[in-house]
Order: structure tokens, then C-alpha cells, then sequence
């Protein structure tokens, strides 16, 4: 079990075994990014070398531009596991409201060579 209590500043994360899926969501601008994920970086790579299956559903509200560099990185690490045969896959939830969501959820994808949803609700995380 991997976990990480949001708070004010900082987005939920959460590994469901059953599903092979880590969640994140709320908004991400924590005064140091890096310092925040780097956990998250540790648990994933180690996870990773061995992951048969990964799913990585994002429902970030807001992400300050250090957490979006850190979440490029995330992505990194999930292509260089499906270049070793993770089948890997990115669920983007974005609030159907927000069309700039939307357009940072198609950069991202842009970016990347695993599948990719991106899946409006409504309502998304606040």
C-alpha cells in the first residue's frame, strides 16, 4: 500500500493493489515540488521494475508549474516501463467546465507514447 494524505497544498495519492492504479487528485503547488514527489518518484521506479500492468489516473484541479515538471517526469518512467513491457496506461479525469484542464491534459498526452484517456466529469476534484 502506498499512500499520501492531501493537504491545502498538496493532491491525494493512493495505490490500489487490485487494480494496479495510482491515483492522484486535488491540486498540486507544494512550496517544493520535488521534495514532495520524490517519494512518489522512489516508490514508482521500484514498483515499476517489475509491474506487469499500471494504470495512473490524474484528477489534479491545479498544478503549479513545478508539479507539472514533476508529473512529466511520472510519465517518463511509466514510458520507459512500457518500453520494457508494463502495460501502462494514463487516465486524465479533467472537470468538463474547464477548457484549460483540457488543454493541459492534451499537452501532456502529446508528450507521451503509452495510452491515453482523457475523460471529462463533472465536478472534478476541487
Amino acid at each position: 500500500m502506498f499512500e499520501i494524505e492531501a493537504t491545502s497544498s498538496t493532491p491525494h495519492i493512493r495505490y490500489d493493489e487490485g487494480t494496479h492504479t495510482l491515483s492522484v487528485s486535488g491540486e498540486s503547488y507544494p512550496e517544493n515540488s520535488f521534495e514532495f514527489y520524490a517519494q512518489v518518484f522512489e516508490w514508482l521506479a521500484k514498483t515499476l521494475e517489475s509491474a506487469p500492468l499500471f494504470r495512473l489516473s490524474l484528477e489534479v484541479s491545479y498544478m503549479n508549474s513545478s508539479s507539472t515538471k514533476c508529473v512529466l517526469d511520472i510519465l517518463d518512467l511509466l514510458c520507459e516501463a512500457s518500453e520494457r513491457g508494463c502495460d501502462a496506461r494514463v487516465i486524465w479525469l479533467y472537470d468538463a467546465e474547464n477548457e484549460r484542464a483540457l488543454d493541459l491534459a492534451e499537452e501532456f498526452k502529446e508528450d507521451i507514447d503509452i495510452p491515453f484517456d482523457i475523460v471529462p466529469v463533472r465536478g472534478a476534484a476541487q
